[in-house]
């Protein structure tokens, strides 16, 4: 029996209308999380990930705004929320982890402040057990001396410690869903490692859906469930980690592991991508990926539509192992 999605988006649209046209960031995303588990959102900047992240929290300022679409948490509808309801919503439901953690952290209060506030703000529970919460909440992401460290300030931490405190304060209020924003591009591999090992561990034991929006597909292959591959707005290839990374059915997917270089021979030239993605405010007919695309010919001139095969799906009508296979 399969448990209730956590979260649900189906055919999620964001604009920004501009001066120079309509700019379709988001042109029909859909998707889902169950709790406990962990989806990553790779690719190429532009591709639409963090815009995804910031419709679902209702975080999108004009010019833009979702123009269509469904975000269900948990069954409530958020699309179309009053704006009180979202923010009651925000830190209690939906939590967010940004790059910089000097986004979460206001730099003239002590982090015991700031992580009781984030609690007092949607439980009445008095100071001295806020501070309790947040305590027990440091040293689980791995902060030594977490009583000390609550009158400390931002500044007194390392950048791989802010980052944790950061991460301390979305689990705070055991919120059923946590986006995280490329939280670890900006810091060492064996801090990276720590944090991602930290994060994976509190979200299987509280049962919290995470969306991990990175574009290191390594990250992501040794984190994530699932996979959601993005391009130019839209989700072009989803499913579990291993069916995606070892058997890529859309030929962007398959170039985005060919240019990892762990997967280079040495001595070779570095896979690549060619091109650019195209922009958002004149998308090509057709398949958006097709001017880059090695396999395109005429029918890729019209609209891909999504296949579906065990758990999987797709948008390409020359998926690359089907179309190796039928080759051989």
């Amino acid at each position: 029996m399969t448990a209730e999605p956590v979260l649900t988006v189906d055919n999620l649209q964001t604009h920004f209308f501009t001066r120079a046209g309509v700019l379709k960031a988001l042109n029909g995303v859909s998707f889902s999380v169950e709790a406990g588990r962990i989806l990553g959102m790779v690719g190429e900047s532009g591709s639409g990930k963090s815009v995804t992240g910031f419709s679902i929290l209702g975080l999108i300022d004009p010019p833009g705004r979702i123009v269509g679409g469904s975000v269900r948490l948990k069954g409530q509808e958020l699309v179309g929320l009053p704006w009180a309801e979202l923010r009651r919503i925000r830190g209690a439901k939906i939590a967010m982890i940004f790059q910089d953690p000097m986004m979460t952290l206001n730099p003239v209060l002590t982090i015991g402040t700031q992580m009781a506030e984030a609690i007092q703000s949607h439980e009445p529970v008095s100071r001295e057990t806020a501070l309790a919460r947040a305590r027990d909440a440091l040293g689980l992401v791995g902060i030594p001396s977490p009583e000390e460290r609550l009158a400390a300030y931002p500044h007194q931490f390392s950048g791989g410690m802010r980052q944790r405190v950061a991460i301390a304060t979305a689990f705070l209020n055991h919120p059923d869903l946590i986006i995280a924003d490329e939280p670890t591009t900006a810091l060492d591999v064996t801090i990276q490692g720590q944090i991602l090992y930290e994060t994976q561990r509190l979200c299987r034991e509280r049962g919290t859906a995470m969306i991990w929006i990175s574009h290191d597909l390594s990250v992501v292959a040794g984190l994530a469930d699932e996979i959601c591959v993005m391009y130019a707005g839209c989700i072009v290839e989803r499913g579990s980690v291993d069916a995606v990374i070892d058997d890529p059915r859309h030929p962007y997917t398959r170039g985005l592991i060919a240019s990892v270089p762990s997967r280079n021979r040495r001595h070779q030239r570095l896979a690549q991508i060619p091109g650019m993605i195209p922009s958002l405010l004149e998308l090509p007919p057709g398949c958006p990926f097709r001017n880059r695309c090695e396999l395109a010919d005429g029918a890729c001139a019209e609209p891909p539509f999504e296949t579906r095969e065990g758990g999987r799906a797709w948008r390409c009508i020359h998926p690359v192992s089907l179309r190796a296979r039928a080759i051989a």
